[in-house]
């Protein structure tokens, strides 16, 4: 009796674990593009067509490969909507009373498998370094559970820049020669663009058709479609942009959008990438010389390291994770995170960036974006779900700890052991939005002050209880303390006073 092999739009991997326990002479793959999954959230169009595109490629492969491929396109008459339906639908036509499927990255997901009325196998998604049951073994009985330390675990156990047992340089970390402010010039122009080719322009039209009001632009397009695009941006990465990688990766500029970012995350998170040979590429690149070892450890730091550590996070701490909020934050999130009119350069640009090309780096989300949302005590439901929606290498088991653990400080101190807000000052230093801007980062208080400044400030003063008996925050705290007390008073009036604009839809 056959069995249904279901691939998710995620799963685009040919080694993957369903597919390698299938039997290609007997088995049906079974591919959908569902309305379930492409309006769960009002995903950017940019990663509909993304998902879509990359789904008919990977399937037109398993053909060519032999394998028996059901696919069901969106606009299909006969579109069940859900993966379940379709599943269903698929068994009554082949006749199929099992299915086998590679576990999904969501609960959401998972769960929808679980309680489906057909017999379904779930196996191990191996495409990660790390198990569940590694990660759950190494989290057992620590007081905090740090990334660095997992790292080190995933370091030894892959081999990656190691001398026997010790880090290649003598350093696990390489921090210190990372993280300058902006260059004076990019000789990079960003990852390479791949004109749409017939059926990606169908692609195309159907989500422009179809999900053309949701937030974003769909065109131009010009991700990688397929593996071997995938693997043209690697190459280029690793040759033209990996040697600056390093000095560079958290630095934000005006006019350059990519500066020397890989911009591979959204073909890792479908499965056209496989972690372990990007970082075997980026490993060689430094043993050949080309590339030093900051740059190399860095990168390769933000795949093995922080990737499969959020991964571990998202799974030990279960479906209800994306859902807390331990600051007890509820401003709904203004209307600017949608193209709204701001002053704020380092928001326009960042939200700008983010609506044209469906991308921003860590430093944009964290120290931009997330910044503001948590000084102004935004929803983190509705943060990440804002997260979860605009950005192409989104999917929750990423996105989720990265927003509520990491940038809203949500889980209580989980992820991180302080909180990421910084006043203006951090985004002039790493900047060159400041220079631009409406307001004046100098200025702590006054009609044109950086509203970073003030509320920063007024953060730390609503939060005092929670936040100074951390030890890494005490001296913040003394510097607070040791303000005149009319400046202090002014700062937080004037936090207010912006926050009241802000409630009231004005122009910030």
């Amino acid at each position: 009796m056959s069995r249904l092999v279901l691939v998710l739009g995620d799963q685009l991997t040919k080694s993957l674990s369903a597919l390698r326990e299938a039997r290609k002479d007997a088995d049906v793959v079974v591919m959908a593009e569902v309305e379930e999954e492409a309006e769960y959230v009002r995903h950017h169009p940019k990663k509909i067509a993304l998902v879509f595109a990359a789904m008919r490629k990977f399937a037109a492969t398993l053909r060519d490969d032999g394998w028996d491929v059901r696919y069901t396109e969106l606009d299909d008459t006969t579109n069940a909507g859900s993966i379940v339906g379709e599943l269903l639908r698929r068994a009554g036509e082949t006749g199929a009373e099992s299915v086998l499927a590679t576990e999904p990255g969501e609960w959401r997901l998972i769960d929808k498998l679980r309680y489906a009325p057909i017999k379904t196998e779930v196996l191990s998604d191996d495409r990660f370094i790390a198990s569940h049951a590694e990660f759950e073994r190494w989290a057992k009985g620590r007081k905090a559970l740090r990334m660095e330390y997992f790292y080190r675990e995933i370091r030894r156990k892959t081999g990656l820049m190691m001398e026997g047992d010790e880090p290649a340089g003598g350093e696990w970390n390489f921090d210190k020669d990372n993280r300058k402010p902006p260059p004076k010039s990019i000789d990079h122009d960003g990852p390479p663009v791949f004109e749409p080719d017939e059926e990606v322009s169908a692609v195309l039209d159907l989500v422009e058709a179809r999900f053309g009001d949701n937030f974003g632009d769909l065109r131009p397009f010009g991700f990688a479609t397929t593996r071997r695009q995938a693997l043209a941006v690697l190459r280029h990465f690793i040759e033209h942009a990996l040697p600056r990688f390093g000095d560079y990766q958290d630095a934000m500029l005006d006019d350059h959008r990519w500066l020397y970012h890989a911009v591979i995350s959204p073909y890792l998170n479908l499965g056209l990438l496989d972690p372990l040979e990007v970082c075997e590429r980026a490993e060689k690149a430094w043993k050949d010389g080309d590339v030093p070892i900051n740059a190399a450890e860095g990168f390769i730091r933000q795949i093995i390291g922080w990737r499969e550590y959020v991964r571990g996070i998202y799974f030990l701490e279960g479906p209800d994770y994306p859902k807390r909020n331990g600051l007890g934050h509820d401003r709904d999130l203004p209307a600017l995170y949608w193209g709204g009119e701001t002053r704020m350069r380092c928001l326009e640009q960042a939200v700008r960036q983010t609506k044209e090309e469906a991308y921003a780096h860590h430093i944009q989300r964290l120290m931009v974006t997330g910044n503001f949302a948590l000084l102004i005590g935004a929803d983190p439901g509705q943060v990440h779900e804002w997260y979860l929606e605009v950005y192409a290498d989104a999917y929750e088991w990423v996105e989720s700890p990265n927003t509520v653990g990491m940038s809203q400080f949500a889980d209580g101190g989980v992820i991180a052991s302080k909180p990421y807000v910084s006043s203006g000052a951090y985004i002039s230093r790493m900047s060159d939005y400041c220079k631009s801007c409406a307001y004046k980062v100098g200025d702590k208080t006054g009609e044109d002050a950086c509203p970073f400044n003030l509320l920063y400030w007024h953060f730390l003063d609503r939060h005092r209880d929670r936040f100074e008996p951390n030890g890494r925050m005490a001296n913040i705290y003394r510097n607070w303390d040791r303000m005149d007390d009319e400046r202090k008073r002014t700062v937080l009036r004037e936090a207010r006073a912006f926050l009241d604009r802000l409630d009231a839809g004005e122009t910030v």
